[in-house]
């Protein structure tokens, strides 16, 4: 780091703006003067790079020139590309064992199939979208009720309403994947109970949600269709003497002492900008290592936010096999994006090229950081459940709100966010930490934001910020509310992957 720049590793041919640099300045380091104004999180290269040159950063390649370059320019859009990435996948070469940690503990609610929860709520979960409303009406009532609103240790009634269970096939992929979902949600140990409404005649039926046996193994489950009880009224009157007995039993579960390996963190990324690979992801990667090294759970996701550094991830793979399960979803992806008339390099947003990012596959190697260098233990599909501890990987959409709700429908229990634009979000039943990737968005936006990491900046070690992240999670994990929490969200961003038609 130098003033008024940063270069990332001795093969870069940028380096970073550090803050809004005019045209004519000349920053320690750098070797002349910026031709034309750069802003911060920005890059600049280092050397005059020709038509066709691959523009490395953080000693990867993010793309390719598109046209000469001169010394000290600026490097985006206008000048950069996408171009070939590596394929060196090599699974395993990099797969090294965390040395263990000493334990820690936190405060949490004991389930009956062993897991461990942050929060108590109570859910009314949803086959369909029509019958949303009425989930919503239930949980307006259950506030209002004062047997309800008088018991302790339940975090609240939460709606969980989605736009589809209908209108679509009952046998292909987009069906098994809300299934998964809906199931995932009915099992995540932040719920000490959940109640199923549906209609009565869609496609997602609730018979076939329930199954053969308990959704939960601990029986505090209870379902109901519209149609059946007698419409709206009748449904919402059943609801609530229904839910008075469920809060009863979910009430007398308390916080206890249980140890950090049953925590599973959703490690998740929106609105990034320049500095999120320097800053906030790399130090989220560091607690991510620190919670493995202890027996924890941390779940990345974001398919399409990883294309371009997936050869980071192979090469961590405990086994060919989990690698190659890994690359034949980059496959799906690439089969999915082309027969719907997309590609790969849809991303970044503009808010992420105003931030500083210009290809995915830039994009992507700040993306990845998030998950330290611990060991891949494993990879699954949207929504499937987490049975292998340590570092995993989830397939989903880089849509973030959907990208969580496969999370916590996988398991995650808490969500950690880095963000450098200042995304402003909340995902009940799983409280989420905010992590800003810069002082500005911090002090800008301090009432959504947890966590600083603009200080690394500052002369921080991401060390230590790793390290501060962890106390956070540990804090939070134990009761400790987090500022998306104290705002109320939570109830509009539950997102299931919709995959196919809608009929």
């Amino acid at each position: 780091m130098a003033e008024g720049i940063i270069r990332l590793n001795d093969a870069d041919n940028v380096v970073i703006a550090l803050s809004n640099l005019r045209a004519g300045t000349a920053p320690a380091g750098l070797g002349g003067a910026l031709p034309a104004s750069v802003p911060r999180g920005h890059k600049i290269a280092s050397r005059a790079i020709g038509r066709g040159e691959r523009v490395i950063r953080y000693g990867q390649i993010i793309g390719q020139a598109t046209e000469d370059i001169p010394a000290f320019a600026h490097v985006h859009s206008h000048n950069l590309g996408m171009g070939a990435h590596s394929g060196d996948y090599a699974p395993g070469r990099d797969c090294r064992p965390l040395p263990a940690l000493p334990p820690r503990e936190f405060l949490g609610y004991a389930r009956a199939d062993g897991s461990v929860g942050t929060r108590n709520y109570l859910g009314i979960l949803t086959s369909v979208n029509c019958s949303g409303s009425v989930a919503r009406f239930i949980a307006e009532a259950a506030e209002r009720d004062p047997v309800l609103s008088a018991l302790p240790g339940i975090d609240g009634i939460v709606a969980i309403v989605h736009q589809t269970g209908c209108g679509m096939s009952g046998t292909n992929e987009g069906y098994r994947t809300l299934m998964r979902t809906l199931k995932g949600y009915a099992r995540n140990p932040n719920f000490g109970g959940i109640l199923l409404v549906g209609l009565g005649c869609e496609v997602m039926q609730v018979p076939d949600l329930v199954g053969q046996g308990r959704l939960r193994p601990d029986g505090n489950f209870r379902y109901m269709t519209i149609q059946d009880e007698g419409g709206t009224r009748a449904t919402i009157d059943r609801a609530l003497g229904t839910l008075r007995e469920m809060a009863a039993v979910a009430a007398r579960i308390p916080r206890r002492p249980a140890p950090v390996s049953k925590l599973v963190v959703g490690l998740q990324c929106g609105g990034s900008d320049g500095y999120s690979g320097i800053t906030a992801n790399p130090a989220l990667g560091t607690a991510s290592d620190m919670l493995v090294a202890m027996g924890g759970t941390t779940i990345l996701s974001e398919t399409p936010e990883i294309y371009g550094a997936e050869h980071l991830l192979t090469r961590r793979a405990v086994s060919p096999e989990v690698a190659e399960t890994l690359l034949e979803r980059i496959r799906w992806w690439e089969d999915y994006t082309a027969r719907n008339g997309g590609e790969m390099d849809n991303n970044p947003s503009p808010g992420n090229k105003r931030g500083g990012l210009t290809t995915i596959l830039e994009k992507s190697l700040g993306a990845v950081a998030k998950g330290g260098t611990a060991p891949l233990a494993g990879v699954y599909r949207f929504g499937e459940a987490i049975t292998t501890p340590g570092f995993v990987y989830m397939d989903s959409p880089g849509y973030d709100p959907c990208s969580v709700t496969g999370q916590i429908a996988s398991g995650a229990t808490l969500i950690v966010f880095t963000t450098g634009r200042g995304s402003v979000s909340g995902y009940k039943p799983s409280p989420c930490i905010k992590l800003a990737t810069n002082s500005e968005v911090y002090a800008r936006m301090t009432g959504d934001m947890d966590v600083n990491c603009g200080d690394i900046l500052d002369g921080v070690s991401i060390a230590d910020k790793g390290a501060e992240i962890l106390d956070r999670i540990i804090a939070v994990a134990s009761g400790a509310r987090t500022k998306s929490e104290d705002l109320g969200f939570g109830g509009a961003e539950f997102v299931p992957w919709q995959i196919g038609a809608v009929m």
